[in-house]
């Protein structure tokens, strides 16, 4: 008997999700330090990052990966920190092709007018920046990391100049910090053929500030939007699609909203998230993950990985967002080691 024949029905958690996307940390380090992230207080120069060999390796990245695919997932999404810092990225992505899935890649941009050829030369599907202004001054202010919005635009642009055509700008929206530009970045990147999504402030983390009067809703955003915009709601692309999109009638442009906090998505969520380290969250609140790189370091096969796996998956219960109100003092894991 192969080993593929004895691949187990596809898991469903607790309440039915299956499992379909994975995030991929691949560094838990970042060289900007956004205050909804990774703020300086926290993450200043005492701060004790994972050691070299404490991340999996590429292969073992690839391995695991490989376990995932098995039970359903067909989606990967590399993360970090800001994943472009680690090295030579491009091999990574190229050893993930052999799996047959979408891949795409979240970073911050700063370092991507360098590395976008060597992506989509390896195979990255899609793509997405992190951009939450255009004005330099409040993007210093936002990422707390040197006057760098050059850089993350030179970036879109070699991206757009090497092949990637649609490329995702990620906004997140915080009142009286950058809610002033919502229109502004829509027009800058919706001309250029370009996805804006607003993403509602949450409370990721312990060390972001959060407070609940500094999120700009989904319909507040919507609200602006529709004041300078025709919109057209549009249908999901598929189960478990985070953002709520909208077609700008007089340009054909697309605008996404992700309501984490004042419409929380958990019903249809089917991501996981594989730290740097190899840990397996099944919640971007968790607290507490699954490790993998034990079993997989002391010589688990492929099945047993999968097992283990599966295993986690049918033990989910999360709903973290559509219980916050009961979540108080909870302990939650820092966003920047499991990725957005």
């Amino acid at each position: 008997m192969t080993e593929d024949a004895r691949l187990p029905v596809f898991p469903h958690d607790r309440l039915d999700r299956p499992l379909r996307d994975l995030r991929l940390s691949v560094t838990d380090r970042c060289n900007f330090r956004c205050r909804y992230c990774m703020p300086r207080e926290a993450f200043g120069p005492g701060f004790t990052f994972l050691d070299r060999s404490a991340l999996l390796t590429f292969e073992e990245l690839t391995r695991l990966c490989r376990s995932f695919v098995d039970l359903g997932v067909r989606k990967l999404r590399i993360t970090g920190g800001e994943p472009l810092l680690r090295r030579q990225l491009d091999k990574l992505i190229a050893q993930l092709r052999s799996l047959d899935c979408d891949i795409s890649l979240t970073t911050n941009g700063s370092l991507l007018a360098r590395q976008a050829q060597a992506l989509k030369s390896a195979g990255l599907n899609r793509l997405t920046v992190s951009v939450d202004s255009l004005d330099p001054e409040t993007f210093e202010r936002v990422t707390d990391g040197g006057h760098a919005l050059d850089a993350v635009l030179r970036g879109i642009d070699e991206a757009e100049r090497v092949g990637f055509e649609t490329i995702k700008i990620n906004s997140v929206v915080r009142r009286g910090l950058n809610d002033d530009e919502l229109v502004a970045l829509v027009k800058h990147f919706g001309e250029r053929g370009h996805i804006v999504r607003f993403i509602e402030f949450m409370d990721v983390g312990q060390t972001n500030g959060w407070e609940r009067r500094d999120v700009v809703t989904a319909s507040e955003i919507l609200t602006r939007l529709s004041e300078a915009f025709s919109l057209e709601a549009l249908e999901p692309n598929y189960q478990g699609e985070v953002a709520r999109r909208y077609r700008i009638r007089e340009t054909g442009a697309e605008v996404g909203i992700i309501a984490s906090v004042s419409q929380p998505f958990c019903g249809d969520c089917t991501r996981a998230r594989l730290s740097a380290d190899g840990k397996l969250y099944t919640c971007l609140f968790a607290a507490v993950g699954t490790d993998l790189r034990g079993p997989l370091r002391a010589g688990a096969d492929r099945e047993a990985l999968r097992g283990l796996i599966a295993d986690t998956w049918r033990q989910r219960s999360d709903r973290y967002s559509e219980l916050r109100a009961l979540q108080r003092g909870v302990r939650r894991i820092e966003m920047s080691y499991i990725g957005g």
